[in-house]
């Protein structure tokens, strides 16, 4: 077992024990959480994670994501910018977009000057293609305060919900999002052009959608996720239902299984 999870760790650097542990079970492997940790604290394979200082804030405004949570998919997306400087020197825009009920990333646009009619052109798609969501939450940046876009946004029946200023944990999931990508992603790569910066970026949202395993969702991915939130008909989504109900039925059937783990301990491949 330990080689395969040298294997995993090769492949997927940054991910902690419990996400290995789910990477193992998606290969055959009938192993739970503790064993592997056993055998992640008995060989060191920790690696190195900088240490991230804890802050402690006080005080939400009334637009916090702690406060307007999104209830159902398509209820709530979030927006934010984030730059990268390519290998030439020059700085790149990024737009990521989400969906904080599922926590799909549903684009990331990039180019090395995003105005606010670039915004509308990305909402436009995105509306054409998934629908319009109730309510799109972000910072007070200048293009997504523009008259422009917040005009288009109120024709198309879309509310907004504007943080406070200087009050980036108000928006933790686009944060937090942007904070996955940074670490897995833009601070391990030199990208060379914009053109390899979009290739190399579009590459790793596909993987952050079907491949990665999200601890808020049970360690479902958001794309599987997301396929639990749509009825029989693929265009009909289901009535809203609450994410937390969805991670419980998981910890449920993951006891259940867990005694079947025990009686197939056997069936385990040697270390």
């Amino acid at each position: 077992m330990l080689e395969a999870i040298n294997k995993q760790i090769k492949k997927r650097p940054r991910y902690g024990y419990r996400r290995i542990t789910v990477e193992l079970r998606d290969d055959g492997w009938v192993v739970n959480f503790k064993r592997v940790y056993r055998i992640w604290h008995d060989y060191d394979l920790k690696g190195y994670r900088p240490k991230r200082r804890k802050k402690r804030y006080c005080g939400c405004g009334e637009n916090a994501c702690n406060i307007r949570r999104a209830e159902y998919i398509n209820h709530v997306w979030t927006y934010d910018f984030m730059s990268e400087r390519l290998e030439t020197g020059r700085r790149a825009k990024l737009l990521n977009v989400l969906d904080e009920f599922t926590r799909e990333s549903l684009t990331i646009d990039i180019g090395t000057r995003i105005t606010a009619k670039d915004v509308i052109d990305v909402l436009r798609y995105l509306f054409l293609a998934r629908g319009e969501p109730a309510y799109i939450r972000s910072d007070n940046g200048p293009e997504f305060t523009a008259k422009e876009v917040k005009k288009w946004l109120r024709d198309m029946g879309v509310k907004t919900l504007f943080i406070e200023p200087g009050s980036p944990w108000e928006n933790g999931y686009i944060e937090s999002f942007n904070a996955h990508l940074r670490d897995e992603l833009l601070d391990r790569e030199i990208f060379l052009s914009i053109e390899e910066l979009r290739y190399v970026v579009e590459r790793w949202r596909m993987d952050y959608n079907h491949h990665r395993p999200h601890s808020s969702l049970g360690y479902m991915t958001p794309a599987a996720f997301a396929a639990t939130c749509i009825g029989p008909d693929s265009a009909t989504l289901r009535q809203p239902q609450c994410r937390e109900d969805v991670s419980e039925t998981l910890s449920q059937q993951l006891v259940l299984k867990k005694g079947a783990d025990h009686h197939q301990s056997a069936d385990i491949p040697a270390e």
